[in-house]
């Protein structure tokens, strides 16, 4: 089957927006080039839109997801510094290896993978952590993390949050539920392709920027004078930092258009109908979920992997099967979870109900039921 007739279903890429796929044919600006410069001043703003969030250091870094994490930890962690971490899958894993190559003092809060973080035993964990960071919503496990109750309770910490999967797929409100430094990622409810992680930092945050980070290339203190637009006449001029991806700005950009289009509570609503109609439709053939009722994710779903699969298939086959026969792509588990459970998305261009109903039909015929 043609790769472009594929429908991504899993835990990473979403299909991209028609809208993005345009902007990516778009000619190459330079990227100190006026004219992108412009277009990555919207983008910020955009990203501010859907972030909710007046931070003026709001920006596309330059890589993945993981990229705006450790952009996140290595601007803020000093050696020896208390470093509280939610950790409920694989994500909150990684955040506890990033602040400890650091050298911070990690204090881990751990719940099953598959259950939410108890927000009490996050904030009592440590008398005077310098950062309490959580996951918003866990891509390994479909689980949503509860946000506004540690920002209400932080105290003088800074509060980290990965919004990878939740930005543009379920409410996140950065300045509402004061959160200091979060993250996302372009490839998921954003509906873009991989490649930069959307960064935004309160001027808490700033304040306590460790002066020189181990990492050059995250350094925000130097990349927020090339992104910051001069903010009155005669202020500096922006300084150059490194070659930005211009054609994934362009993406951005359009993606971000996209969304801002729709109506953020459009988006968040559509997504919600979507993961409604994929779940009820999964427990309706017998499955059962792995996320507990009230912290699921309507954008990504996890599923345990039945005990009686029907012709000789395994969990692989299954997933081999969908991609091969109907061209859909669902994830594998993750950590302790792989091999039993599926991992389904439904986010951006792809939460459309009859993206959920082929698939419920698809797995349906596979998994004979």
């Amino acid at each position: 089957m043609p790769l472009v007739d594929r429908v991504l279903m899993g835990p990473g890429p979403s299909n991209p927006y028609p809208e993005v796929v345009a902007a990516l044919a778009r000619p190459v600006l330079g990227h100190l080039d006026p004219e992108f410069l412009a277009l990555l001043d919207e983008t910020c703003d955009r990203l501010r839109r859907v972030m909710q969030t007046a931070n003026p250091l709001t920006l596309p870094v330059s890589g993945t997801g993981s990229a705006g994490m450790e952009a996140g930890f290595v601007n803020l962690v000093r050696p020896g510094d208390p470093v509280v971490v939610g950790v409920n899958g694989l994500f909150g894993e990684r955040m506890c290896e990033v602040a400890g190559r650091l050298g911070a003092q990690v204090v881990r809060v751990e719940a099953p993978w598959g259950e939410p973080l108890d927000p009490a035993r996050v904030l009592t964990a440590h008398p005077a952590p310098r950062i309490v960071a959580v996951v918003h919503a866990e891509t390994s496990t479909g689980v949503r993390n509860d946000v506004a109750e540690l920002g209400e309770g932080k105290g003088d910490a800074l509060l980290l949050v990965d919004v990878v999967t939740s930005l543009a797929g379920i409410a996140v409100d950065v300045d509402g539920w004061a959160v200091d430094v979060a993250y996302g990622g372009t490839q998921k409810c954003l509906g873009v392709p991989p490649g930069l992680a959307p960064f935004t930092a309160s001027a808490s945050a700033r304040e306590r920027f460790v002066e020189r980070p181990s990492s050059w290339y995250l350094d925000m203190g130097l990349i927020a004078r090339y992104v910051e637009a001069p903010a009155a006449s005669g202020a500096p001029a922006r300084t150059y930092h490194h070659t930005a991806p211009v054609s994934m700005v362009y993406a951005l950009h359009a993606g971000l258009g996209v969304v801002l289009d729709e109506g953020l509570p459009s988006v968040w609503a559509r997504h919600d109908e979507c993961g409604r109609l994929l779940q009820d439709g999964l427990e309706a053939m017998g499955l059962e979920l792995v996320a507990p009722k009230g912290h699921r994710l309507p954008e990504l779903t996890t599923v345990h992997v039945p005990d009686d699969l029907p012709g000789g298939l395994d969990e692989a086959g299954v997933r081999r099967r969908l991609l091969e026969r109907y061209g859909i792509e669902i994830g594998s588990g993750a950590g302790p979870m792989a091999g039993r459970v599926w991992r389904i998305g439904c986010m951006g261009h792809t939460a459309r109900p009859r993206n959920v109903a082929l698939l419920l039909a698809a797995l349906g015929e596979v998994l004979e039921r």
